[in-house]
């Protein structure tokens, strides 16, 4: 009954710590976009789409100027030749022709419309993995707050822990407090400590997966 009188305060303790935070107030949504800029700036996928459209936009402009191979232009040169004769040529000098491929002529609107279509197909995907891509980085950062904020509440409740066991180990000592009790708030102590590791590695992991999408440092990001 003693042990249960002695855990209470420790749970009271972190239910008043958790009712006191809010991840809201941690999330700086200015920061955010400077990261979000950051990712469009140096995450290789996004330069992948953006070459993407390049091509599909050239690939426009390639059509259209193909729209002069429709066209071919040839002369002919012959020599007057006054000795000649038998069968003189009718025409002497330069000889002009101008032609155009008609199956060619038929074919180029549509190729132009085809190359348009692909353009617009890849501003497409690009607009759409913008727009998960932004997604990504905001669900990163803010499970990135999320860890931190956790380990800022397991931090706090430790320190509280660790001044609960050691008046323990006082009244252990002074012969108020049985060695099983004693040794239940030890391994209290001892599991929040671990939690503490925990969320350390947690607050790691989640700062790395951020930064592997922005590719920066959030140090360097001011």
């Amino acid at each position: 009954m003693r042990y249960a009188v002695f855990l209470i305060p420790l749970f009271l303790i972190t239910l008043t710590t958790h009712a006191q935070e809010s991840l809201s107030k941690d999330v700086d949504y200015a920061y955010l976009e400077k990261l979000i800029a950051a990712c469009k700036t140096n995450y290789p996928r996004v330069k992948m789409y953006e070459a993407r459209v390049n091509i599909a936009e050239n690939g426009i402009k390639k059509a259209k100027l193909s729209y002069f191979d429709i066209f071919s232009f040839s002369y002919l040169y012959s020599p007057n030749n006054n000795n000649r004769s038998v069968s003189p040529d009718l025409l002497s000098g330069y000889q002009f022709g101008f032609f155009a491929n008609i199956g060619s002529i038929l074919q180029k609107p549509n190729q132009v419309k085809q190359a348009k279509s692909e353009f617009k197909a890849a501003e497409y995907d690009k607009q759409a993995f913008d727009l998960n891509m932004e997604a990504e980085v905001k669900k990163r950062y803010f499970t990135y707050m999320q860890k931190v904020a956790v380990l800022r509440i397991r931090s706090s409740s430790i320190l509280d822990i660790n001044d609960a066991v050691t008046n323990a180990r006082h009244r252990f000592e002074k012969g108020e407090e049985t060695l099983q009790n004693y040794n239940q708030a030890l391994i209290v102590q001892s599991d929040y400590s671990q939690n503490i590791v925990n969320a350390e590695g947690e607050v790691l992991v989640a700062k790395s997966s951020l930064e592997e999408i922005i590719g920066q440092k959030l140090e360097d990001i001011k």
